[in-house]
């Protein structure tokens, strides 16, 4: 073992590693995790781990270019090491050594990315095999131009587990036809612009499931240490114990069906459809901590650069839990993967036309943006480009673009401007509202008319009953008014499941959603 990693680190090395052979052949050869294959991408500027498992005591060797550092397997054949630090290049060879020979071809070095969430980051560029339809409108002109061999992508095959696992399935491909078809198109877009903008190669391990809750990604020991979790813990045990009962229902209407069908036989009459089988719930991605068992730990071995998060949707009915919930699983991604606080770079609802009072989008994405509280993380806004008639927006090209340029001024300190508009403080001047905003970038502009009068906005004395309001872009504030509210106390801004966006800065970015108050049930009832 190599005694130079950090304590975070070791300790997710020992709890991996200790499941690698748990049910295998201790005569086993050397093998390898399936992160660790042709075609990778490795995380240059650090040591690289690579690890797998061996004969117990049996020597192992791994070479890449020219660093070379070796390991002897424990007792339980387990094994690990550090290449590096590593420069940006390749392809390369890398060789690993004991009793076998393996040798990893195309091995690339750059910047590694993992990219998670629910359904608005599995959409595909294309409709993959899986029946996925296309997160894009253009697609086959996208996946004709897709041609970025140094763009590497590696997608996790969807898996649960009550207990951390060690290894994912999955392996790694270059961007161009029919990879890219199959790949997240907000990761693919993300990676596009980086390669362009870095000119280095680029790693993208996508990791997502749609329709699931954060608590899935979250590790069972965050969940348990916080008493606000604990509904979601009781959730999850409910599901379970009730799986009985619904298999002994099943049988019940199995046995029934079975006599209605020989009946309907015997007098020749069509045959009813059976019931259908009803799912483990072992196998429910909805259970907490499942996929951060299964789609996530087998991952924190793999130094990365940072991560990209799209989801939110199937935690809109509990936005004050969000704002707990959401800075302890990014917290918890950083301590397991133990490098510090990587970027964490996440997409803010979009706009979207359905209206339920059950699901609250304005207070998820206001708890989205409290977590920019959180070191070294950005946010996209994507109110401004959603669908009224979808809750999977097909500009997911402008999604990445976004994610991708806040990662050049967060995780790449370069000159750009990465965020929008975001409100900061508030003034009552004379029966009116001024706001202030931070990231404003040369000027507030809207694309409404005269590029002075804005709209978005409502205003609310102390009777809290918000009107809709008169805007004013006025230098790098906006003054806000009603004739129906003499004495206002508090302003919202693009505050609905819907809302019309108007405020940017000049470099085309639109300000996020927000409200100076925070009052109970403040989601509009239309």
């Amino acid at each position: 073992m190599d005694g130079n990693m950090s304590s975070g680190k070791s300790t997710v090395v020992l709890a991996c590693i200790a499941l690698v052979l748990g049910a295998a052949d201790l005569r086993a050869e050397v093998k390898l995790p399936s992160l660790l294959s042709d075609g990778m991408v490795l995380q240059q500027g650090v040591r690289a781990d690579i690890w797998g498992t061996a004969n117990p005591g049996e020597h192992v060797a791994a070479t890449l270019n020219d660093q070379h550092a070796t390991a002897v397997t424990d007792g339980k054949g387990q094994w690990h090491l550090k290449l590096g630090p590593l420069s940006a290049g390749g392809p390369f060879t890398l060789t690993i050594v004991g009793k076998n020979t393996i040798t990893l071809h195309d091995v690339m070095v750059g910047e590694v990315w993992v990219c998670s969430g629910q359904s608005n980051m599995q959409m595909p560029v294309g409709v993959n095999p899986e029946g996925w339809s296309s997160g894009v409108d253009n697609f086959q002109d996208e996946i004709a131009r897709a041609d970025y061999p140094t763009l590497r992508m590696f997608t996790v095959r969807h898996a649960v587990a009550d207990k951390p696992q060690s290894d994912v399935q999955g392996y790694w491909v270059a961007a161009h036809g029919q990879a890219v078809s199959d790949f997240s198109a907000v990761g693919y877009f993300f990676g596009r612009d980086l390669v362009k903008v870095l000119n280095i190669p680029i790693g993208l391990i996508h990791s997502s499931w749609g329709g699931t809750p954060a608590e899935s990604w979250t590790s069972r020991g965050t969940l348990e240490s916080e008493p606000e979790f604990k509904s979601i813990l009781e959730d999850g045990t409910k599901l379970l114990s009730s799986y009985p009962k619904v298999f002994e229902d099943f049988e019940q209407r199995l046995a029934q069906w079975r006599l209605e069908s020989d009946k309907s036989e015997a007098d020749g009459a069509p045959v009813p459809q059976p019931p259908t089988v009803p799912k483990d719930p072992r196998a429910n991605p909805w259970r907490p901590a499942s996929l951060y068992n299964a789609m996530l730990m087998p991952l924190t071995l793999y130094s990365i650069r940072g991560v990209i998060w799209y989801q939110g949707e199937a935690n809109a009915d509990r936005p004050a839990q969000y704002r707990k919930l959401f800075p302890s699983m990014i917290h918890d991604w950083r301590q397991a993967w133990g490098e510090g606080d990587f970027p964490f770079l996440f997409v803010q609802l979009a706009n979207w036309g359905v209206h339920s009072l059950k699901w609250r989008w304005p207070e998820l994405r206001e708890a989205q943006l409290m977590a920019l509280s959180l070191p070294k993380t950005g946010m996209a806004v994507t109110v401004d480009i959603g669908d009224a008639s979808t809750v999977h927006p097909k500009n997911k090209q402008e999604v990445g673009h976004r994610l991708a340029l806040a990662a050049q001024g967060i995780a790449y300190g370069r000159d750009v401007i990465y965020s929008g508009p975001s409100y900061e403080s508030m003034a009552v001047e004379e029966g009116k509202i001024r706001l202030h905003f931070q990231h404003v970038y040369g000027g507030l502009v809207t694309k409404s008319l005269a590029n002075v009068i804005v709209s978005g906005f409502e205003i609310a004395g102390e009777d809290r009953r918000f009107v809709a309001a008169n805007a004013k872009i006025d230098g790098d504030s906006v003054v806000v008014s009603s004739e129906k509210v003499a004495h206002p106390v508090a302003v919202r801004y693009a505050w609905g499941m819907n809302p019309q966006p108007s405020i940017y800065n000049r470099a085309g970015l639109p300000a996020s959603p927000f409200r100076t108050d925070n009052w109970e049930d403040s989601s509009p009832e239309m």
